[in-house]
């Protein structure tokens, strides 16, 4: 799955925005406080209200008053995000819509679609349709042969309207584009990467994937090491390129039932502890751990991933991002780095400014300076150091 086109409004600062075309490797550059984190928090919401429900999710965030657009209280929050999937092994493009809103001064789903076009013709036909927490979804969906009356739809009233409707449809495969759209929402990973949370050592369990924070690091190593070896000794070869000296890593069991990472430095007889590590080695390894990982996540958010790394390991770290992208994965980066964004290619770069406190985005290779001296030779660092990225009229 692809995602490759998202619409956004009235979430935050994020009143009215929409990115096409969207590349599997998309890089978000933009001054403090123009919404970065805001972006790839639109991921984590709708993954939060999966999990739990609209309302739930909302409040982590301080409720619905604290996240629809300042001035645009009497409207509703609007997310539509159209996705590559394949159906019947062929892919087609699929949209999601979700509608927001208050009722009696509560949150609820007011609209819930998901939409695809059965054949070449005609206009997308709703497989999903639910309104308040009552609506339909079509059970053979398949049926491409069969006309649109008779297709078979189930009427169903969901506990509460501020469920969303794929949370329950998505667990049955014969709603097969919901249960797709499901699995997608949680698999996301929006990283939140915390140094001093995976250095420290961690009670001995089990861990397929990495956290959000990369506290479980070790158990994640320790799981790959045990079940899948051939990758964990590619990430031992990756981080030998990456990182000189680096010649062992191992997960080690103290006496006390714990996990602790060691790194062994060439150079040294004794392995060093990961709390002596220096940061550069402990997220490079942590990466690469994320970007190997046995069951790779169909989307990726990383924020600032330049943060403890020396400069010249970014370029290198942007081809590894790239690369997972050619596994079927998607990478969505923010970055302040010049280093990192010499690796990508400007139509991957969007940035984002924000007028009058409104957030918009805008795509690097569209604007003609930018696209012309990108022609001639000139690194897309090089020109967001320079300050060229931005100055587009709001209107």
């Amino acid at each position: 799955m692809q995602i490759t086109s998202l619409t956004v409004k009235n979430y935050k600062a994020f009143q009215n925005i929409t990115i096409s075309n969207i590349p599997r490797f998309c890089v978000f550059v933009g001054a403090n406080g123009t919404g970065k984190s805001t972006l790839f928090d639109i991921f984590g919401f709708l993954r939060d209200s999966l999990k739990n429900n609209v309302r739930q999710s909302l409040q982590l965030r301080g409720g619905f008053k604290e996240v629809i657009t300042r001035g645009h209280e009497d409207e509703e929050i609007y997310f539509e995000i159209k996705f590559t999937m394949e159906i019947l092994k062929k892919v087609r493009l699929v949209t999601y819509v979700l509608e927001i809103g208050l009722e009696n001064n509560k949150p609820i789903v007011k609209r819930e679609i998901l939409r695809y076009k059965r054949g070449s013709q005609g206009s997308p036909f709703h497989f999903l349709d639910f309104k308040n927490g009552k609506g339909y979804a079509i059970t053979n969906e398949e049926d491409f042969d069969k006309t649109e009356e008779q297709l078979t739809r189930e009427e169903q009233t969901l506990d509460a309207a501020d469920t969303l409707a794929i949370k329950g449809l998505g667990q049955f495969q014969r709603f097969k584009a919901a249960s797709a759209f499901r699995l997608l929402i949680e698999n996301w990973h929006v990283s939140d990467f915390h140094i001093s949370a995976a250095r420290g050592s961690k009670d001995a369990g089990y861990a397929e994937h990495l956290s959000t924070t990369g506290d479980n690091l070790p158990l994640v190593a320790q799981y790959i090491y045990e079940n899948h070896k051939d990758i964990f000794e590619h990430i031992l070869e990756k981080m030998k390129q990456r990182v000189p000296g680096v010649s062992k890593v191992e997960a080690k069991e103290t006496d006390d039932g714990r996990l602790i990472l060691k790194f062994q430095d060439e150079s040294f007889h004794d392995p060093f502890i990961a709390r002596y590590v220096s940061d550069g080695t402990i997220k490079m390894f942590a990466y690469l751990v994320l970007l190997h990982d046995p069951n790779p996540h169909p989307l990726l958010c990383v924020e600032e991933p330049e943060n403890q790394l020396y400069p010249l390991l970014l370029q290198e770290l942007a081809e590894e991002f790239e690369a997972y992208t050619r596994l079927e994965g998607q990478v969505f980066v923010s970055t302040h780095s010049p280093d990192f964004l010499n690796a990508v290619d400007l139509n991957n770069i969007f940035w984002l400014e924000k007028h009058e406190g409104i957030t918009k985005v805008y795509r690097a290779s569209e604007q003609e300076l930018l696209n012309n001296l990108f022609q001639e030779g000139d690194l897309p660092g090089y020109l967001w150091k320079q300050g060229l990225f931005g100055g587009i009229d709001p209107k």
